[in-house]
């Protein structure tokens, strides 16, 4: 094949995920009034024929576009798996969408765009790359929170969401401008090389590396950067917390490896002892105000502090295992978080959000198998075994301890161990209970439910069987250091 041909195939899945965004922008502009599943079809097949075309790359390696692009492990496994992700939200989303009148195209063009701004950052070469997906990524979800204009949360929820997240953003690219000074160049690869023979007392470094930190930091939902999240959580219609609770972690989990793995690997005992910092506060912050709340949404969102700071002692750990465990920890918490929101939305109907811990008391009397689900998803939470949220916990703490951090590993058992509460609580409700006598029926949703029970059971059935899951997720971390 041409060699000018070959370097654009390499990004067949972001090209196929742009144009098939335009046709479904089209479709529902001239057809959209007439068939108002034509946008959501068109992109449960967008997300499918991406997925198509990414296994057809495995394998594959090398980088285009003037080092813009790179193609290698990672970017196939963690495209794969935003791809399931946004194709979930889809699949839990019609009725819901549909009963505040809001299912429109607009919503699955911006899921679109989001996955491509999440595409463009795991496979960015380049600190413009990055930016850039990182910026389309973030319009995206700026215009998704506070899509439904009747909600007075969601309007102040997207206006806080976007202040904080500009200022995130400016912190990041002050960071990039300060590498590109230093070195000269925005190839991440060529700036660790860089790094390598630079001295470790460098103010502007050091300056960096820091603004680099903080910004990731807020895009991953770490504390002491979590103000956005409980608001924005509880705020935004369910549907889109669905989907800011999963695949955008799994590109701000890329924003990690391609800058300060890829880029920033020579300054690894500068970056290592911030983010030992943000794993503590987050486990702390996350865990401990996550007991004090009602709203379920809030206590999910002071979860996903928590989770994240898990999350963060394999990246702290620094070593290839360290790094798989923390893709692995960060998967498996993207498909418990898929399912928890799904539960909401199911229990939801028009006119009544089941927002609040005592929306779901009785649930097992009322709906016995949708009580079975939500307690998988609270055990796989709270890291209850042969759940697989059991192992994602073990797997960080392995990696954590054989870094020589055995302390850490010490806070993080005894904050999960607290953490474990605050997930009980919603068991005994739905178990112990009795239902509230306003407490409406259930609406029947068959495709929400299918989707929700195979997402549930999928933690379970990990748990037993967590190998292929962790050796997909080291596949991809093989070589990254």
């Amino acid at each position: 094949m041409n060699p000018f041909l070959m370097h654009w195939t390499y990004a067949i899945p972001e090209i196929w995920v742009l144009t098939m965004a335009c046709a479904v922008l089209l479709a529902d502009l001239f057809w959209g009034d007439d068939l108002h599943d034509l946008a959501a079809v068109l992109t449960v097949l967008t997300l499918c024929g991406a997925a198509v075309l990414t296994v057809f790359e495995m394998g594959q390696s090398g980088t285009t576009f003037a080092g813009l692009f790179v193609l290698d492990r990672f970017t196939n496994v963690a495209e794969l798996f935003s791809y399931l992700a946004v194709l979930m939200v889809v699949l839990y989303s019609r009725r819901y969408l549909v009963d505040r009148g809001i299912y429109r195209g607009e919503v699955f063009v911006l899921l679109l765009f989001a996955l491509l701004g999440i595409m463009v950052m795991v496979s960015g070469g380049s600190l413009l790359s990055v930016y850039l997906g990182l910026e389309l990524l973030a319009l995206s979800q700026y215009a998704l929170v506070a899509f439904y204009r009747d909600s007075v949360m969601a309007t102040e929820a997207g206006l806080k969401y976007f202040v904080l997240g500009a200022l995130a953003s400016g912190l990041l690219l002050y960071g990039m401008s300060l590498l590109y000074g230093l070195t000269g160049t925005l190839d991440v690869r060529d700036i660790a090389a860089d790094l390598v023979n630079m001295t470790t007392g460098n103010l502007v470094l050091v300056f960096a590396i820091v603004f680099i930190a903080a910004g990731i930091a807020f895009k991953l939902g770490a504390a002491p950067f979590h103000m956005w999240i409980p608001d924005v959580y509880q705020g935004a219609p369910t549907v889109v917390t669905a989907f800011l609770a999963s695949a955008p972690k799994i590109g701000a989990f890329a924003l990690i490896i391609r800058l300060l793995v890829d880029g920033g690997y020579g300054m690894q005992e500068s970056w290592q002892q911030i983010f030992v910092a943000l794993t503590v506060v987050s486990l702390v912050v996350g865990n401990v105000i996550a007991i004090a709340q009602q709203n379920i949404k809030r206590m999910l969102a002071y979860s996903t502090i928590g989770h994240i700071g898990f999350m963060l002692l394999g990246i702290v750990a620094g070593t290839e295992a360290g790094l798989a465990s923390a893709f692995f920890y960060i998967v498996v918490y993207t498909l418990m978080s898929l399912a928890g929101f799904g539960m909401i939305l199911l229990v939801s109907r028009a006119g009544f959000e089941a927002e609040r811990i005592d929306d779901f008391k009785g649930l097992a009397q009322r709906k016995p198998w949708y009580a079975f689900l939500m307690m998988i998803v609270m055990f796989s939470m709270a890291g209850v075994p042969p759940t697989v949220g059991f192992y994602a916990k073990l797997a960080v703490f392995q990696a954590v301890v054989a870094a020589g951090y055995v302390w850490l590993a010490v806070v993080g058992v005894l904050l999960a161990v607290i953490g474990a509460f605050y997930y009980l609580r919603v068991v005994k409700v739905m178990y112990f209970d009795k239902p509230a006598p306003d407490a409406g029926l259930i609406v029947r949703d068959d495709l929400a439910s299918m989707a929700l029970s195979i997402n549930s059971l999928a933690l379970l059935v990990l748990g037993i069987l967590p190998g292929p899951l962790m050796a997909f997720c080291f596949y991809a971390m093989r070589g990254v250091i």
